[in-house]
């Protein structure tokens, strides 16, 4: 399919129809992310980094935690203490 790139405000935009849309199974809400890659421009679905639970985050760790008190000083507002 052809279509043709469209000045929107200072930006440019292409219309993608909605019948390529249905077939990705894509909302207009859908977040995308955009890149280039040999001249071609690559339109993929974003998705989040997972997040690590605790024990990814320190698979590796090869320190001593020693746990400390930290004096965060007086309260200054309607902390409760």
């Amino acid at each position: 399919m052809t279509v043709n790139i469209q000045k929107w405000g200072n930006s440019q935009g292409i219309r993608i129809p909605k019948h390529m849309l249905d077939d990705l199974a894509w909302s207009e809400t859908e977040t995308v992310d955009i890149s280039i890659d040999d001249g071609k421009i690559i339109i993929e679905r974003f998705r989040a980094p997972e997040r690590k639970n605790i024990k990814e985050l320190f698979e590796g760790f090869k320190g001593k935690y020693e746990p400390e008190d930290i004096d965060w000083g007086e309260p200054s507002g309607g902390e409760v203490w």
